[in-house]
């Protein structure tokens, strides 16, 4: 499932299920400016309370960083980290090790990630183990640590998601699904399996597909959010057009466009997405009809001979083969960002889609053009003159 997505979507999964302190639409710069006055000097004379509120106002910039500026993101975590380590702050801790594994992670360097996630397991393991609570004297209820670990599950098996490790993927969404379904996070669980939904598709398993978009859908209309609801339209959207159905996909995709149209802010690459699964749906299903108006054609030209009618048989299936490899402008778009041996986060940050969509797109591409690997892919690509 997985940044404008792991960004647009799978970011989301990042997040705690249970709430969070969100700067990203306040002034940041406020912030930063009220926190500049901490001096090293300051910083070890201030006293537990304040320590404590520092340590969220860094945590708030990591958080609302995130998105905006992944450097700043990354140095606010480690500010953040500095004073919970000392501290012995354990819930702190994993937030802080959760966001500087997020920045390996959104530039490619998933080893360096899975070493910061571990570390937030680790972190979080104390806080189960009765780790001190810098605001509760009694330490950390059982929905903080269950937040904590249900927002580690779903990062760790992203990672594992976009490292193609998805039998791994999927044992931590598990973990993650049943803490949501403990504590009726729907919201979550809806996330959760529209990108487990999205993974089986790029496994090309629409029968699983299809029970995680049902899932999807339902803890969606449960939670009452019209994006989710949304988003689950889409995933069936993409699954009736695999399945060859345009008259089952095209209204869920109208649907979830005229939603994405009027709130461009919720999900813009979704909707980018969205339209070209339209443009494909709409393609098949003239394909479809020509190949109907094909055999109305042969069937009336019986009478004109056997061999009139093989000849035009023989037409159409050159033209439906040949249809069926034509690329979309966004393939070749992806195609050529390929050949110039980009990888799968480098063209997601490049032309606003998920890693895992351009894994998606790379596994299309493949398929449409018989190649085994990448660098098949490539050759081939040269030789038809496509890059």
């Amino acid at each position: 499932m997985k940044k404008c997505l792991l960004l647009c979507l799978a970011a989301l999964t990042m997040l705690p299920a249970a709430g969070y302190n969100d700067h990203r639409g306040h002034n940041l710069d406020s912030l930063e400016r009220a926190v500049a006055r901490w001096t090293p000097d300051a910083v070890d004379k201030a006293s537990t309370e304040e320590l404590a509120k520092l340590n969220r106002a860094y945590r708030d910039l990591m958080l609302g960083y995130n998105v905006l500026n992944g450097e700043k993101s990354d140095f606010y975590a480690r500010k953040a980290l500095a004073i919970s380590r000392a501290q012995g702050w354990a819930a702190a801790d994993a937030d802080a090790y959760r966001y500087i594994g997020l920045h390996f992670y959104g530039s490619g360097q998933y080893d360096s990630a899975m070493v910061y996630f571990q570390a937030a397991l680790a972190a979080t393991d104390q806080m189960a183990a009765g780790a001190l609570s810098p605001t509760d004297p009694e330490g950390y209820t059982e929905q903080a640590i269950d937040d904590a670990y249900s927002s580690l599950y779903g990062t760790v098996g992203n990672l594992y998601n976009v490292m193609d490790s998805i039998p791994q993927a999927m044992a931590y969404y598990e973990k993650a699904g049943a803490l949501f379904e403990k504590h009726g996070w729907n919201e979550s669980n809806s996330i959760l399996h529209y990108n487990i939904g999205e993974t089986w598709m790029d496994e090309g398993d629409l029968k699983r597909a299809t029970l995680a978009y049902d899932k999807a859908l339902g803890y969606a209309e449960a939670s009452g959010d019209s994006l989710m609801i949304v988003d689950a339209w889409k995933g069936f959207g993409r699954l009736y057009m695999e399945q060859g159905k345009p008259w089952k996909s095209l209204p869920y995709l109208r649907k979830a466009d005229a939603y994405y149209a009027v709130h461009p802010d919720d999900s813009p690459g979704f909707r980018t997405e969205n339209l070209d699964f339209m443009k494909e749906v709409l393609s098949r299903q003239k394909l479809l009809l020509g190949r109907l108006v094909g055999v109305l054609v042969g069937l009336a030209l019986v009478a004109l001979g056997w061999w009139a009618a093989k000849r035009i048989r023989h037409s159409k299936r050159v033209q439906a083969e040949a249809a069926s490899v034509a690329l979309t402008e966004r393939e070749l778009q992806v195609l050529q960002l390929i050949a110039n041996g980009k990888t799968n986060p480098q063209i997601a940050e490049l032309i606003c889609l998920s890693p895992e969509t351009v894994g998606w797109y790379r596994k299309k591409l493949r398929a449409k053009l018989g190649a085994a690997n990448t660098a098949e892919l490539v050759s081939i690509a040269k030789e038809k003159g496509l890059v």
